[in-house]
């Protein structure tokens, strides 16, 4: 429903405003947007192709503690990264003041440095917290299949870059291109950080159009071309996706148990050094620079606006991981017990929503819930003079509607992989001794889904607090997120204001992040 709504609202707005966005907003936002996207993706697929390869192929110092720390840089939110990275490369941060101290420099005329509010530095800050989605894929496909094969090639004389190069990356393709479509998808859907860092991409440009310049359908045209590039990530993905069995020899199942091979002294250190400076700009410096601010600030947190954030944080949340994990769980336990088409691409419709950008989302959700309040609100003023005022579009429930439909696919994808562990024989075995399907559901399905419908519904919960994108557009009047908070602030120049709810946001994201770790630990 908000895709067609997107569509119908940009085909009805009229050829002059097709025009002006053609003409005058496109050009100039979809081209940063493009070389945004391709250049966040090429250093994401650096950093996390190579950090994948030294911690799965060698033995180097602080291996095991890099190889889990590699990850953390998913706690932190694009936006906060911004934030974050703004203060710390600023004319008083602390890498500015020591240049000048060290050089005898007194103004910025004096001294040339890279401006962080600029494409480059967009491209820094995304590329910082995004690599670990290529690290994840590209980790657990060199440790599955890379080992034996790279082996083979070792013993006919090739190097170690040589087989990364002509044997590893090319077995591991389908699960770099997943990593770097995920890359794409969350930098199409930022708008706090390109916002902060002054990159007019074409998510800003629907946030710009929509709230700045009163232009709905101008922004559901913008959102519509979105959607066309999202259509195309995803279906490089679906292509990527079906070649998943190239990458996945069953030959090589034991091949995480081998030794690594030991690296030199000084190769050692360098590998440690290379692995631990994604870690150092996509979470420590973040971290270091909001708990700096935020230790000097105990105090707000017993603020009353803080509080009341945190408790719509909270309350959305909560909603929308109920949401999530009800509507994935009917899609699971369809494609379980009723295996079909139908079924099957029941479950791919709703996936869909995740490539979906907020700010695209949050047009689609609108209009409809829009629609339906002022026809109900007319309805009744007209029979029973009564008004309902905006009872869906007003409230929270638009945003617990958008978070449902964009992180559903979280909610399906653990569930399914829940289901998949437990064998049919187990429902075989219940209906053989008396149980109809729902009984069988009831006693031996839901207790052992239990820790699948837990992780999804934290997922659905933790994605949902660090949603800014769709919150921002769609939230009421006075009703603020931890999110919005933080966003609030910093477009006040008061990024220390904004350090509390950024700290309490990094802790809650940093509990996924730890369940991701420990998984693939147990699944080495």
């Amino acid at each position: 429903m908000p895709i067609l709504a997107i569509f119908w609202l940009a085909f009805s707005g009229g050829d002059d405003t097709w025009r002006h966005v053609i003409a005058n907003v496109l050009p100039r936002a979809a081209g940063r947007t493009i070389w945004l996207l391709l250049f966040t993706g090429a250093a994401a697929a650096v950093f996390g192709i190579f950090t994948a390869w030294l911690v799965a192929s060698f033995e180097f110092p602080g291996r095991r503690l890099l190889s889990a720390a590699l990850v953390l840089p998913l706690a932190i939110p694009s936006y906060l990264a911004a934030y974050a990275f703004g203060e710390f490369l600023d004319f008083t941060g602390p890498i500015q003041t020591w240049y000048r101290e060290a050089f005898g420099y007194r103004t910025t005329r004096d001294y040339w440095f890279p401006d962080i509010r600029s494409l480059g530095g967009a491209v820094l800050v995304l590329s910082s917290v995004l690599y670990p989605y290529v690290y994840l894929a590209c980790r657990s496909m060199f440790m599955m299949q890379g080992r034996a094969a790279a082996d083979v090639a070792r013993t006919l004389g090739a190097g170690p870059l040589r087989v990364l190069l002509r044997i590893q990356i090319p077995m591991a393709r389908p699960a770099i291109v997943i990593g770097l479509t995920l890359v794409m998808m969350e930098t199409l859907n930022d708008i706090g950080a390109v916002e902060f860092l002054g990159v007019n991409t074409l998510t800003f440009s629907v946030y710009d159009t929509w709230l700045n310049r009163g232009s709905l359908s101008g922004a559901a045209q913008i959102a519509a071309v979105m959607l066309a590039v999202v259509a195309a990530l995803i279906l490089i993905e679906r292509a990527a996706r079906r070649r998943q069995r190239f990458a996945g020899s069953r030959t090589t199942a034991h091949a995480g148990n081998a030794l690594r091979p030991r690296l030199s002294r000084t190769k050692g250190w360098l590998a440690a050094m290379f692995c631990a400076l994604p870690v150092a700009t996509g979470f420590f410096i973040p971290v270091l620079v909001m708990g700096r601010f935020a230790s000097a600030r105990i105090e707000n947190f017993a603020d009353p606006r803080l509080l009341d954030a945190l408790w719509n944080s909270m309350s959305v949340s909560a909603a929308a991981a109920a949401s999530a994990v009800c509507l994935g769980f009917i899609l699971s336990y369809a494609a379980r017990s009723e295996p079909s088409v139908r079924t099957a691409f029941a479950g791919r419709i709703a996936s869909l929503g995740y490539g979906v950008p907020g700010t695209v989302l949050a047009i689609g959700v609108l209009i409809p819930l829009a629609g339906f309040d002022n026809a109900l609100d007319g309805f009744l003023r007209t029979n029973f003079g009564i008004s309902t005022g905006l009872l869906l579009s007003g409230s929270g429930f638009a945003i617990v509607y958008a978070c449902t439909v964009r992180f559903m696919t979280i909610a399906e994808g653990n569930l399914d992989a829940g289901f998949q562990k437990l064998s049919l024989h187990l429902d075989m075995a219940a209906r053989a001794l008396g149980r109809n399907r729902r009984q069988t559901l009831r006693s031996v399905l839901l207790p052992n889904m239990r820790p699948a419908l837990l992780t999804a519904a934290l997922f659905v919960f933790i994605e949902t607090m660090k949603e800014l994108s769709a919150t921002i557009l769609l939230r009421p009047f006075n009703f603020n997120t931890l999110a919005t908070l933080v966003y609030e602030d910093a477009s006040r120049a008061k990024i220390e204001d904004a350090s509390v709810a950024s700290i309490i946001i990094i802790l809650a994201g940093l509990i996924p992040v730890i369940l991701v770790s420990r998984s693939m630990d147990r699944l080495r």
